[in-house]
């Protein structure tokens, strides 16, 4: 039985190890798509799935190597997902579909140029990105899952990076101001509670 569940968190922490790479190439290249006719999705959605496949081709020899395996770590794998879940209900609160998606990014002069800082990121500007990654690692005890956490992490710091520059750029001195304000993914627990 745990086959399959060391195999599903494997995937998932193959594509979420990815997701800092997918804004990666939008960021760092905004200019480029903005220029562009049309959306850049039909280029930059089928090269990042081609990210998953070589992800799990690279990460494939070391999907059986358990660190440990002990049912005690279920307990915090659970909580750490209905984090997750409830991290991502909050974000989508005060955000549009064109946010969400990177619309406003790629389509500056056609798209709503709104900077969120209502609601949960009020507290933390990238609320996101790691609570299911570690989930999986925590639950499975899989290297891979730690290794491909360690990734996002690596590779989040850059898309972070890459995404304040490109908003501060699009926004000036409100972003700033907010940047200063607002911590980027670590947020203090007691400022959650009035969300």
């Amino acid at each position: 039985m745990l086959r399959w569940l060391d195999t599903i968190g494997w995937l998932a922490c193959v594509v979420y190890s990815t997701i800092p790479a997918f804004w990666l190439v939008i960021h760092t290249r905004i200019d480029y798509w903005r220029s562009r006719r049309g959306l850049p999705y039909r280029f930059i959605v089928p090269a990042w799935m081609a990210l998953w496949v070589t992800m799990a081709l690279i990460t494939l020899r070391w999907q059986d190597l358990v660190l440990y395996r002990v049912s005690w770590t279920a307990a915090p794998a659970v909580g750490l997902f209905v984090v997750g879940i409830w991290l991502y209900r909050k974000s989508g609160a005060h955000f549009s579909k064109q946010q969400l998606y990177g619309l406003s990014e790629l389509k500056a002069g056609g798209a709503e140029q709104k900077l969120v800082t209502t609601g949960i990121r009020a507290r933390v500007r990238h609320p996101v990105y790691l609570c299911e990654m570690l989930a999986w690692s925590v639950g499975t005890g899989l290297a891979v899952c730690y290794a491909l956490t360690a990734f996002a992490v690596v590779s989040g710091a850059v898309m972070i990076r890459k995404e304040d520059e490109e908003l501060e750029r699009r926004f000036g001195d409100e972003y700033r101001r907010y940047r200063e304000s607002v911590p980027p993914v670590i947020v203090k627990l007691g400022s959650l509670r009035s969300l």
